[in-house]
C-alpha cells in the first residue's frame, strides 16, 4: 500500500504540473456548466411580437398591455398595416404579429364573439408554437376576467398540478444531463491518455519492471482523476444551486455515491480506450468524439428517447450516462431514495466491473 500511495502521489503531481489536464478537469466543467444551464432551456423568452390596434379601445389596449407585461414577449414598434408585418416576420425582427379588427369591442358582447388575428413564423417550431400557446393564455385570461361569473353548460376546466418544477425554471431540466455528459467526457477523456502517456513517453518500461501488478497500476492512475472529478462534481453542483437556483431535493450522500460509481465507470472506459491505443491523439479522438454523440443524442436528456426508432432505443441501453441521468435526475428533482434507482444502480456496477475487466485483460505487460 505505501507503494502505491506513492504511485498515486506521483500521479497527482502530474496532473499540477500540467496545465492543459487542470483546463480540461476544471475550465470545461465549469464553461460548460454555465453556458449550457443558461443557453440550454426549454423556455422561450424575448419573442418578438408586433401589434396593428385597428380597434383602439380599452379592451384591445388592455390585451396589449398585458402583453407588453409578460416577460416572454418583446413588443416591437406598431405595424402599419399587413404588409408591414409581413417585412418583419421575414427580416425575423418578429416571431408573431395580431391584428385587432376595428369592430373588436363590439363584437365581444356578440354570440359570435370577437376574432384576432394572430401570424406567426413557424420556420422555428418550438419558438412558433411557444408563442401561440402563451398568446392563448394571455387572451383566455383576459377573457376570464371579463366574465368571472358566466358558467357554461358541460364545460370542462382542466385543474392543472405541475410537479418537480414548479417555478418552470429552465436550467432544472439540463443540469443533471450536463453534469453527466461533463463526466463522460471529461473523465473518459483524462483516463484514456494516461496508460498511452507513458508508453509515448517511454516510462512505460519502468512501470513494466516495478513489482506493481497491473490493477494496481490502473488503480493508482485512476484515483487522482477520480477524487478531483468528485471535486469536480461540488464545483458544478455549487454553481447548479447559487447561480442556476437548481434545489437538490435529494439525499446529497447518496448524489455523492452515485456520481463516484459512474465517474469510476467512465474512468474504466478510459483506461480500456488507453490500454488498446498506442498514441494520446487516438486515445483522446476515441473517447471525446466517440462519446460525444453517443452521450447527446442517447442519454435521452436533450432528446426524448421515446420518439426514437427501437433500434436507436436499444443502442441506448449500451450508454452508461442515460442510467446516470435517471438517477440525478430522481435524487436532483424529485427526491428520490436508493430503493427507486437502485436498478440503474446496479447495471453501473455492470457496466464498471466489465469495462475494468476489459482494460485489465488489454493491460500488456511487455512492450511488444
Amino acid at each position: 500500500m505505501k507503494q502505491l500511495f506513492a504511485f498515486i502521489r506521483k500521479e497527482f503531481f502530474h496532473v499540477f504540473r500540467d496545465k492543459r489536464t487542470l483546463l480540461i478537469l476544471f475550465g470545461i466543467p465549469i464553461v460548460e456548466i454555465i453556458l449550457f444551464g443558461f443557453a440550454l432551456s426549454s423556455e422561450v423568452k424575448n419573442i418578438g411580437i408586433a401589434v396593428i390596434d385597428n380597434a383602439q379601445d380599452v379592451h384591445s389596449e388592455q390585451i396589449i398591455a398585458k402583453i407588453q407585461s409578460n416577460s416572454r414577449f418583446q413588443l416591437k414598434d406598431a405595424a402599419l398595416n399587413y404588409k408591414d408585418i409581413e417585412e418583419k416576420l421575414k427580416s425575423g425582427e418578429i416571431i408573431c404579429g395580431i391584428l385587432f379588427p376595428a369592430n373588436f369591442g363590439s363584437d365581444l358582447y356578440k354570440t359570435d364573439g370577437a376574432k384576432i388575428q394572430v401570424i406567426v413564423d413557424n420556420s422555428a417550431l418550438n419558438t412558433g408554437t411557444s408563442a401561440t400557446n402563451y398568446l392563448n393564455t394571455i387572451i383566455k385570461n383576459y377573457q376570464q376576467e371579463l366574465n368571472p361569473n358566466v358558467q357554461l353548460y358541460y364545460q370542462i376546466i382542466p385543474e392543472i398540478r405541475q410537479l418537480y418544477n414548479e417555478e418552470q425554471n429552465g436550467s432544472l431540466n439540463f443540469i443533471p444531463g450536463i453534469i453527466a455528459f461533463i463526466f463522460m467526457m471529461v473523465s473518459t477523456a483524462l483516463a484514456s491518455v494516461s496508460v498511452v502517456r507513458e508508453k509515448e513517453m517511454g516510462t512505460m518500461e519502468i512501470l513494466l519492471v516495478s513489482p506493481f501488478r497491473p490493477l494496481m497500476v490502473l488503480m493508482a492512475k485512476a484515483i487522482p482523476y477520480l477524487v478531483l472529478s468528485l471535486v469536480d462534481l461540488i464545483i458544478m453542483l455549487l454553481l447548479s444551486v447559487y447561480l442556476l437556483d437548481v434545489e437538490i431535493k435529494g439525499s446529497l450522500l447518496l448524489l455523492f455515491a452515485e456520481s463516484t460509481l459512474f465517474i469510476i465507470t467512465c474512468l474504466s472506459l478510459g483506461l480500456l480506450i488507453s490500454n488498446i491505443t498506442n498514441s494520446q491523439q487516438i486515445a483522446m479522438l476515441i473517447s471525446m468524439m466517440g462519446m460525444m454523440l453517443p452521450t447527446v443524442v442517447l442519454s435521452g436528456f436533450v432528446f426524448p428517447l421515446e420518439n426514437m426508432p427501437k433500434i436507436l432505443q436499444w443502442l441506448s441501453y449500451l450508454i452508461p450516462s442515460k442510467y446516470y441521468y435517471t438517477i440525478m435526475k430522481g435524487v436532483m428533482l424529485k427526491g428520490l431514495g436508493f430503493s427507486y434507482v437502485w436498478k440503474e444502480t446496479l447495471i453501473l456496477v455492470g457496466m464498471a466491473t466489465v469495462l475494468l475487466f476489459f482494460a485489465l485483460k488489454n493491460f500488456k505487460n511487455r512492450l511488444q
